[in-house]
């Protein structure tokens, strides 16, 4: 539950593969995370999933596109 690692995050950013999808069980380390990943990708889709009924826990799916050179 502690997010990307600050290297991995470097590496994508760095790399920054055309599609990467993020499946996240913190949704406080998981607006960490965003906020370098939007750096370099657009943010198509996110979803809450209720993987365990009658928690306070939750799964985040985000589905994240690299950025066109021009996109700003």
């Amino acid at each position: 539950r502690t997010g990307l690692d600050d290297k991995l995050l470097d590496t994508i950013v760095k790399y920054a593969p055309e599609k990467m999808v993020y499946i996240s069980c913190n949704v406080s380390t998981l607006a960490r995370d965003l906020v370098r990943l939007v750096e370099v990708y657009d943010l198509h889709y996110i979803q809450s999933v209720d993987m365990f009924p009658h928690t306070a826990r939750t799964e985040a799916v985000v589905k994240l596109t690299r950025k066109k050179p021009d996109s700003k």
